[in-house]
């Protein structure tokens, strides 16, 4: 038996909250790859995706942060809602998804400092100081990706222990392979393979976070009523 699902009420909440973390991360996606498109200047071999919340078009990014932010929490929601109580990665999965989604929220209050000529006018190079709110963009950040990591392991944890051993290596590959790019940006600062390496990790382990509520959410369908 899994989570708040005991009257039809419940059930029809719990998959409202399912579909909202699975447009979370699609979302996040297109809005990013849309302003990759439009915003002058901008180039994801240089910048991370937060800049984008910097400069007169700069609102589109914080809403993007504060919109995905708050479904990937109604996700997690959904997920501690219809997890498996058997299951103890079953249990944290959902919770370290829902500190994520508050990190995305939390970045859409304190926004990355503009940086080497982004947005247009702000001097090349890299700043000599960093304000206070950047830096505590920053901590949010670290915070939600650690947790992020750990919720592939988490999640891969429940899958093994429900004997589906294919989802639990994909859950730990992703979180490894997210870590090993999160990484080479420290490692090769400035490197251009190295943020678009991160930007393509970020992508996959937002697809993977939003795939688990689509396929919680296929299966609650599948054994709901008819």
């Amino acid at each position: 038996m899994t989570g708040d699902l005991t009257t039809p009420a419940a059930g029809r909440a719990t998959r409202t909250l399912l579909m909202c973390g699975t447009l979370a991360g699609p979302l996040y996606i297109v809005v990013v790859l849309l302003q990759m498109l439009t915003r002058d200047g901008f180039d994801i071999s240089r910048y991370p995706a937060s800049m984008l919340s910097n400069g007169d078009q700069g609102w589109i990014q914080i809403a993007n942060f504060a919109v995905s932010g708050l479904l990937f929490v109604a996700g997690a929601v959904g997920l501690h809602r219809a997890h498996d109580p058997a299951s103890r990665g079953g249990i944290w999965g959902p919770r370290l998804v829902g500190v994520f989604g508050a990190g995305m929220v939390a970045a859409a209050f304190f926004s990355a400092d503009p940086a080497d000529g982004f947005p247009p006018g702000t001097p090349l190079g890299t700043p000599t100081s960093m304000s206070t709110q950047g830096m505590v963009h920053l901590l949010v950040s670290g915070v939600a990706f650690l947790a992020l990591v750990a919720a592939c392991f988490a999640f891969g944890r429940h899958f093994a222990a429900t004997q589906r051993r294919g989802r639990a290596a994909l859950s730990r590959a992703i979180g490894v392979l997210f870590l090993a790019a999160w990484i080479s940006i420290f490692v090769m600062q400035g490197s251009r393979m190295a943020n678009v390496a991160f930007a393509l990790a970020i992508a996959l382990i937002m697809t993977w976070t939003s795939l688990l509520a689509a396929y919680r959410l296929t299966r609650l369908r599948a054994t709901a009523p008819a």
